[in-house]
């Protein structure tokens, strides 16, 4: 193709996207388009995070500790719940997106009624399961008994909300397939302030303790996902949902299920290290489980930053690399390692330097203040380590190989830390020596992980050469 015909591509598709909240990934500058699509993402779940963390400040601040703990120790569980089915969700976002970089806008359509059955169906899925085996889990975990009936109680009322947490993540994934991440973000502003006016009135006003903020919770999620499922009954097609026209599509189907079932079970092992992590902080009393809880915001807030670029290396790889382009999909890892890592550093350090007015937003009790503010310390400071498997992991899922980055977290992060609470931890049953193990796991999963994609892309990219050659 000539160069003036790549210029009149490229100003078509720029007067396309001109005016919409959509991305053009395949042609121009990428810096600043990964920057402006990664940084809606961060923001959704940097202030799904906040939200979150009101429950737990209004339930801290006018309840009791132990109400604190009870909310935060369910967030380990609640991840390895969901995290198989919203695994699926990253499937849905490479499938549209290569459907897209592909320009195949027949099947698109297609695709897009598949996502949002199978949102639903998975919604009441976890939502069963949740309620079926979550108490009981819970008991395994070591919930001190305090804690535990608080704890059983918050879980069943929150999964209740789960087919609206689902239909979210999954809406949210077919817009940010084609470059709209701030709709999903408008959603969450919305929902969230809603779900910090309700923690107030239902604990303050109505005295409901947990049960309040875990209602909030489940109102404030059923708001996100109207405002995300009306949006794309009103999109222009191909995007358009068309609720007489939900259906499974087997070939979407398989092809979401290849790339998102193993983002799943990354994830549902993940959250069972995180489990097991947590039967250990558990061991450390109400004070313990309340103290982590209340540091882990902050490094969860972190993460998002790194994640957000991470989730646009996916899509963007995506896009490019149905595209066949080569270049662009280098560049896309490259800047978004350079640019995440640096905007999560920054943000770790203004926690870390702020530490202790942040820490008292959710309590003054001095105990927990303490066990909060080892675990900023020892996790919350080194969290850009964890976009050096998160970015380029994005990168082999966007090229279809969504096994080998999940491979790769398992043993390097999951089964390490397993094996670390089973040896050193028991041998020296300190604070800080179980937070360690994170960033000790974050190294060895990195190096790992940036092995392979070397080592694929550079198959992958031959591959293409060798097809344009003999084009």
């Amino acid at each position: 193709m000539s160069s003036e015909s790549n210029q009149q591509e490229t100003e078509i598709s720029a007067r396309k996207h001109r005016g919409t909240r959509e991305v053009d990934m395949l042609h121009g500058s990428l810096a600043g388009k990964l920057f402006l699509f990664a940084l809606p993402l961060a923001i959704s779940s940097i202030l799904q995070q906040l939200f979150n963390s009101a429950d737990l400040a209004v339930v801290g601040r006018f309840d009791s500790s132990q109400a604190m703990a009870a909310v935060g120790s369910n967030a380990a569980l609640v991840n390895l719940l969901i995290s198989l089915f919203s695994g699926l969700s990253v499937g849905a976002n490479v499938v549209v997106a290569s459907l897209i970089g592909q320009g195949r806008k027949k099947e698109i359509s297609r695709a897009v009624h598949t996502v949002i059955l199978l949102a639903i169906i998975c919604g009441f899925i976890v939502c069963g399961l949740g309620l079926a085996i979550a108490p009981q889990l819970l008991r395994m975990m070591n919930t001190p008994d305090d804690v535990l009936h608080l704890a059983e109680l918050y879980l069943r009322i929150y999964f209740i909300g789960m087919p609206f947490f689902m239909l979210y993540n999954f809406g949210s994934a077919i817009q940010r397939s084609k470059g709209d991440s701030t709709t999903p973000l408008v959603a969450l502003i919305i929902s969230g302030i809603v779900n910090v006016f309700l923690n107030l009135f239902f604990v303050i006003v109505c005295h409901l303790g947990v049960a309040g903020v875990a209602i909030a919770t489940d109102i404030s999620s059923g708001i996100s996902a109207a405002i995300v499922i009306v949006t794309l009954a009103r999109d222009e097609e191909p995007y358009r949902l068309h609720v007489r026209e939900l259906s499974i599509d087997g070939t979407d189907l398989k092809r979401i299920i290849a790339v998102g079932l193993p983002a799943g079970l990354q994830g549902m092992v993940f959250s069972l290290s995180n489990v097991v992590i947590q039967s250990g902080i558990n061991s450390f009393g109400a004070a313990g489980i309340a103290g982590s809880t209340a540091g882990q915001n902050f490094e969860f807030m972190s993460y998002f930053v790194v994640n957000g670029f991470a989730q646009a290396c996916v899509t963007f790889t995506s896009q490019n690399f149905a595209a066949g382009e080569i270049e662009r999909c280098k560049k896309v890892n490259r800047l978004c390692m350079l640019i995440g890592l640096s905007c999560t550093l920054a943000v770790s350090a203004v926690f870390l330097a702020g530490r202790y007015l942040f820490i008292r937003v959710f309590t003054t009790d001095e105990e927990v203040i303490t066990f909060a503010v080892l675990r900023m310390w020892f996790v919350c400071m080194p969290e850009l380590l964890t976009g050096t498997y998160e970015i380029p992991g994005g990168a082999l899922r966007g090229m279809n190989h969504s096994l080998t980055p999940t491979v790769i977290t398992v043993l390097g992060s999951c089964v390490f830390r397993l094996i670390y609470i089973a040896t050193v931890f028991q041998m020296n049953h300190e604070y800080w020596v179980l937070m360690v193990e994170y960033p000790i796991s974050w190294v060895i999963t990195g190096i790992a992980c940036n092995i392979a994609y070397y080592r694929i892309r550079g198959e992958e990219f031959s591959r293409i050469r060798a097809a344009r050659a003999e084009g």
